[in-house]
């Protein structure tokens, strides 16, 4: 105790013992409204807030979990892991960054991949993990997106991805922007497979996932107020020169322009990508039977 704390009332010094014995970590702060709210509260509500309806970033395995059938999914290709292919260095060597972040969020790249059921729906299903280099797009993440869409073309399922990123991964250079063309032809190969690919984009989703798989969905899904783009809007602004819109990248913003088919509240997700899934399977059974 400090000589300060000695000759303050009892009073007083009983308030701040009290203050200090709040557990950390009991109540969360809404990052748009400045709402706090109980966070056992926030975590049963999805991570979002009630009171404005911000949808805070939530894990890739708790997503899972959300939008999964909880006793009818498992991981898979969880044996391809990274590498440092250029012996990058920055304030630090790639590979011990790559050591830290795996010990640090207990994945082993930015990307979880489920073979699963939504609803009772056979799906192969991606979810990007931003707390991983920013989910950033890296030779891994485009090599799991590739497997998984040969998984969905062997066992007729579609795909399902939820991407959270910042873009193509630096740390990797060239071999990360190569990723946009091998997803995307990928994609194509499961458009030629007559199988259907649902994207949704959380907040953030920029740089080049958004300039590739992210905005080639059948049916691109975004959640509310998500910042989603290649480029960033100050960049942009610096660049052109000009105040850019309100709301400009944002999901709303998008939907009004054309660039997103609607926009889905978490808590609405699993239902209706569901529906989604079984009427475009059920319209391409048609067609064949034609």
């Amino acid at each position: 105790m400090s000589w300060l704390d000695k000759i303050l009332p009892s009073r007083i010094r009983a308030n701040k013992e009290s203050k200090a014995s709040v557990p950390e970590g009991l109540w969360h702060k809404c990052t748009n409204c400045e709402t706090v709210i109980y966070r056992a509260e926030f975590e049963k509500n999805l991570n979002v807030c009630p009171k404005c309806n911000h949808h805070g970033r939530i894990s890739a395995r708790k997503r899972a979990d959300v939008i999964l059938d909880r006793d009818d999914k498992h991981e898979i290709l969880t044996d391809i892991k990274p590498i440092d292919m250029l012996g990058f260095k920055d304030k630090e060597k790639y590979k011990d960054k790559l050591s830290s972040t795996q010990k640090k969020t207990g994945e082993v790249d930015a990307l979880v991949v489920y073979e699963g059921k939504v609803n009772k729906v056979p799906v192969i299903a991606c979810f990007f993990e931003y707390s991983f280099f920013g989910g950033s797009m890296g030779s891994v993440v485009g090599e799991k997106f590739s497997k998984a869409i040969n998984r969905c073309i062997d066992t007729s399922s579609a795909l399902l991805c939820f991407s959270a990123s910042g873009g193509a991964r630096m740390q990797e250079s060239l071999f990360s922007l190569f990723q946009m063309a091998k997803t995307s032809s990928s994609l194509n190969k499961l458009s030629e497979n007559k199988l259907p690919y649902i994207s949704v984009m959380t907040d953030p989703t920029m740089g080049g996932v958004s300039a590739s798989l992210a905005m080639l969905g059948d049916i691109n899904i975004a959640e509310p107020n998500a910042l989603i783009g290649f480029a960033g809007p100050r960049v942009i602004e610096q660049t052109v020169g000009e105040k850019l819109p309100n709301g400009f990248q944002r999901s709303e913003f998008l939907q009004d322009h054309g660039a997103i088919d609607f926009i889905l509240n978490r808590n609405e997700q699993k239902e209706k990508i569901s529906t989604i899934i079984v009427s475009l399977m059920s319209n391409i059974e048609n067609e064949e039977s034609i």
